[in-house]
């Protein structure tokens, strides 16, 4: 989980500071807590997903993403931040092909046409 939490924690860090998309994120940049609270929340999603024991326990993703109006581009945008995030951390090709599997049919829920 530690290793999980820095990614997570640069990932967010990484998308809150990008222009493309940081719009649709200003309430994990609001306050500090409200980051931190969306890294863990971020990292326990992730490690769920993954298969790890963590329990998510926040909304589901078609939920959290309803009449936010998320662009394609804008998801594209967040997926480069996150390759440059695994790469930065040098997560092995297997395992970023893996997540990226998990994650890339939430396209469809996330993204609001």
């Amino acid at each position: 989980m530690p290793a999980l939490q820095a990614v997570t924690s640069n990932f967010v860090d990484r998308i809150l500071a990008d222009g493309r998309v940081n719009k649709w994120f200003a309430h994990a940049a609001a306050t500090p807590e409200n980051a931190q609270h969306y890294k863990a929340s971020l990292a326990t999603f992730l490690c769920q997903s993954l298969g790890g024991p963590c329990k998510y326990t926040g909304p589901d993703m078609l939920t959290a993403h309803t009449g936010r109006h998320v662009t394609g581009e804008a998801f594209d945008a967040v997926v480069q931040d996150l390759v440059a995030t695994l790469d930065a951390f040098k997560v092995p090709e297997r395992e970023k092909t893996d997540l990226l599997k998990i994650l890339g049919p939430l396209r469809s829920v996330i993204v609001n046409r």
